[in-house]
């Protein structure tokens, strides 16, 4: 079951003006389910998006990549799911241009202008008929409030459809904003197998949005882990419309840029938080922040180093307070000088390890308690600077082997 995680009220969601959503059964790996979506973006819309950065990255990643260095603007996206279309050579390739033509021909635009994604299982050649056939009835419930029908027409493992909307208020414009996920496993930084759609009407020019985009990823998608797999497929867009009256935004400068970025970062955070509260078999949703970092980078390292840890993860499983695992795991984070004598370890509000070694007032029944919960916040602090970061995982259970072994029955 989801860790404190409910499908969002499709009442909730607010249309986004300048994007539509329909979708099909296209019958891509199993009958009678939701499997394919389109996007229809309006014409002058500002697009961004970025990419696993697995080198053995899917077809439709390739294409897309191809599509948006073309310069032709993007007027719609096409989405299935159950096929991954990854590891299937020139002729996975050839299928992912295929869609492309058949969306183009379809909305009056030109093939480059149409983005191709797809998400399952990978090595298995793309049914590119059976999703050509489907798009006139995706098409035809083309329509800016069908945000919720779009959460569930890209689950894969997902056990909840994953949505987030809201209005924020940018200079002296209200703005909406309104994303979808999909993803509960294969998760790591640098994407995971996750698809992630975030539209708002507000105008942000054209430049900007590949570095716009960079940062909303790295500050949500780019920040959990589920297993340390980094997928083949990854992505998230980002879709500024333009449907609003105002200038556009286009530089980070901008005075208004900061109440736009804090609204779209809350809508990616909200979504990325949910692909691991649904991560696969997970029972724990683990927040862990890393301080006193000498920088950045190295604060990273250390949090997906004992967000990685099979050990540390399994012991959250069980509420096992077995914490000197998190110690180890902070120090195989590869920081050669490390003082072990000024790290401090906290789980909520316990203060579990002082200067390197067990804080004489901590008690084992603190520790489980805390690892009982199904919310755990993981404090390290390193006494090496001012950096800091935080990532979001799960633990490791039984649940998780069996679902990946059963996955293509």
């Amino acid at each position: 079951m989801p860790v404190n995680l409910a499908a969002a009220d499709p009442a909730t969601l607010m249309p986004v003006a300048g994007v539509e959503l329909g979708w099909a059964e296209a019958g891509m790996r199993k009958a009678a389910r939701k499997d394919l979506l389109l996007i229809r973006i309006a014409a002058g819309a500002a697009v961004g998006a970025v990419f696993t950065e697995n080198r053995f990255c899917a077809a439709p990643v390739q294409v897309c990549r191809a599509h948006l260095a073309s310069g032709r603007g993007v007027r719609a996206l096409v989405i299935n799911t159950g096929c991954a279309n990854a590891g299937t050579g020139e002729p996975g390739l050839a299928a992912a241009r295929a869609s492309c033509r058949a969306v183009a021909a379809l909305l009056g635009c030109d093939p480059q202008q149409v983005l191709p994604f797809s998400t399952g299982v990978i090595m298995e050649p793309l049914p590119v008929e059976r999703l050509i056939a489907a798009l006139p009835q995706a098409v035809g419930r083309l329509a800016p409030d069908h945000w919720a029908q779009a959460a569930s027409a890209i689950m894969t493992t997902d056990t909840l459809p994953k949505a987030c909307s809201l209005r924020a208020a940018v200079g002296e414009h209200a703005v909406t904003i309104t994303g979808v996920a999909k993803g509960a496993g294969m998760i790591r930084p640098n994407m995971a197998t996750m698809l992630g759609y975030v539209a708002t009407d507000a105008a942000v020019a054209p430049a900007l949005m590949p570095q716009l985009t960079r940062r909303l990823a790295d500050a949500s998608f780019n920040r959990i882990t589920i297993d340390g797999d980094t997928s083949t497929n990854d992505a998230f867009v980002l879709i500024a419309s333009g449907a609003v009256p105002m200038a556009p935004i286009a530089s980070f400068d901008d005075a208004r840029m900061p109440a736009l970025l804090a609204a779209l970062t809350a809508v990616a955070q909200t979504l990325a938080q949910a692909i691991v509260r649904d991560g696969e078999g997970a029972t724990k949703f683990i927040a862990i922040t890393v301080e006193g970092a000498a920088n950045e980078a190295e604060a990273r390292a250390v949090a997906y180093r004992i967000a990685h840890s099979p050990l540390v993860k399994t012991a959250f499983f069980a509420s096992d307070p077995n914490l000197g695992r998190i110690l180890a795991a902070v120090g195989n984070a590869g920081i050669a000088d490390l003082d072990q004598t000024r790290v401090q370890l906290h789980l909520n509000e316990v203060w579990v390890a002082r200067d390197g070694g067990r804080h004489p007032d901590y008690r084992e029944a603190d520790g489980q308690r805390v690892m009982k919960g199904a919310e755990i916040a993981v404090r390290v602090q390193l006494g090496r600077g001012s950096a800091q970061t935080t990532v979001w995982t799960c633990d490791l259970s039984h649940e998780y082997v069996s679902i990946n072994a059963d996955y293509r029955s």
